[in-house]
């Protein structure tokens, strides 16, 4: 997978190119990146990059041109790369946030030979018709505001090729946070009591699938209390699986396509099939689940 980072300071990337998991992808040729610089691309003697808003207001705006002609040189350099298409990215506090799953689609598209070209702002902004005529897209990383986008476009670059195949243990990529709809649980290591805190007896105890077990428990608890939204949203997909797998455990056992679910009659106070007549002569209605 190539990435092109289209940037008023290139050097910056070098913390994702020189060290770590990226580092190591990097020189196994996992990925690759380049990138450029808009002032490369300017016609003036003080190489401008940008201007004053209009409509007036503080700071000032990035130029369309000189990152047009930018990005048209990076995909260029994708296609004679071998991509098979480029996806231009504009990394802003307005665009929609970044989440895990769209980490592991664009590292599944790498397969199709996919480049990225990601565009980092600067000062107030840019200039809207840039964004209209050459973004395919527009990526926050988190509700508040850095210098730029250099590091937003590192934490992007970061967060795809940890799931490209090799990068990592498949293992160590299955038990991240997020990888289930959750974050992951509390870990512990040597030694096994440190500052008079012990590590919690089952980890010790060998036993695999107790130790398994209490794993989802605590990250079930840990993402029910520090992230709502996500259990919330872990829940619901819980719960329509169940329905789903209750739908079809009822046809299979229905071949007839009459399903027999025992409900409570809350007039008898015992169970009653569903679709049979109740005491009064009128048909019992369907429960209805809920969630706690």
């Amino acid at each position: 997978m190539r990435f092109d980072v289209v940037t008023l300071f290139p050097e910056t990337l070098a913390a994702v190119s020189a060290s770590g998991i990226t580092r190591r992808a990097l020189e196994q040729g996992l990925w690759q990146l380049a990138a450029w610089n808009p002032r490369d691309f300017t016609t003036d003697a003080h190489r401008t990059v940008d201007d004053r808003p209009f409509g007036g207001g503080p700071g000032m705006v990035m130029l369309a041109e000189p990152l047009a002609l930018a990005v048209e040189a990076a995909r260029a350099a994708q296609r004679a790369a071998g991509a098979a298409r480029s996806r231009v990215v504009v990394l802003s506090a307005a665009g929609r946030r970044w989440r895990d799953a769209d980490a592991k689609a664009a590292a599944t598209a790498s397969g199709a030979a996919e480049g990225l070209v990601l565009v980092c702002g600067r000062y107030e902004g840019i200039d809207q018709r840039f964004i209209d005529a050459c973004a395919d897209d527009e990526v926050s990383i988190g509700d508040y505001v850095i210098s730029g986008g250099e590091l937003a476009a590192m934490v992007l670059i970061d967060s795809i090729v940890r799931q490209l195949p090799g990068a990592l243990k498949q293992e160590s990529v299955a038990r991240e946070s997020f990888a289930d709809g959750g974050i992951d649980g509390p870990q512990y290591t040597r030694p096994e009591t440190w500052r008079g805190q012990p590590v919690p007896p089952v980890l010790l105890s060998g036993h695999h699938a107790d130790i398994e077990r209490w794993r989802r428990e605590q990250a079930t608890r840990r993402t029910a209390a520090r992230r709502p939204d996500l259990h919330a949203a872990a829940a619901a997909t819980e719960f329509n699986e169940q329905q789903v797998r209750g739908d079809a455990r009822r046809r299979s056992a229905s071949p007839g396509g009459t399903s027999i679910i025992h409900g409570n009659d809350p007039s008898s106070g015992r169970d009653t099939p569903h679709g049979a007549a109740s005491e009064s002569g009128a048909a019992s209605s369907h429960t209805r689940a809920t969630m706690a």
